[in-house]
């Protein structure tokens, strides 16, 4: 049997509002569970206490989602400055330093330069 391939590229990941929506999921988990609660007796008269629990795990695994990409998307920014910062301080050394009036900073010039006689 052949190895399968893909026929195409897999599409770009989609960027978009994460921790509003790790939030906003988080908190329907935790609403649903709220809801839910009154109805405990008939839930765990069919059988159907799991329906809670899983509601109360969905909120807690949430609430753990919403740390890991807060720290995720910290990191991002950390290192998009710290890349940011490392490309204009190369920038910076490649230029020479000048005074006011235009003038080079170094010692030596081409015109001024000292030759050493034999």
């Amino acid at each position: 049997m052949a190895k399968w391939t893909p026929k195409h590229e897999a599409p770009e990941p989609l960027e978009g509002p994460v921790i509003a929506t790790i939030t906003g999921g988080t908190i329907v988990w935790f609403v649903l569970f709220v809801v839910q609660l009154p109805f405990y007796g008939w839930f765990d008269d069919h059988g159907r206490t799991w329906w809670l629990w899983t509601c109360l795990a969905g909120g807690v695994l949430g609430l753990y989602g919403i740390w890991f990409v807060r720290k995720r998307d910290a990191a991002i920014k950390r290192d998009a400055a710290t890349e940011r910062a490392a490309t204009e301080d190369a920038s910076h050394t490649t230029e020479q330093p000048s005074r006011p009036d235009g003038t080079p900073t170094s010692e030596t010039t081409p015109d001024t330069a000292v030759t050493e006689k034999p």
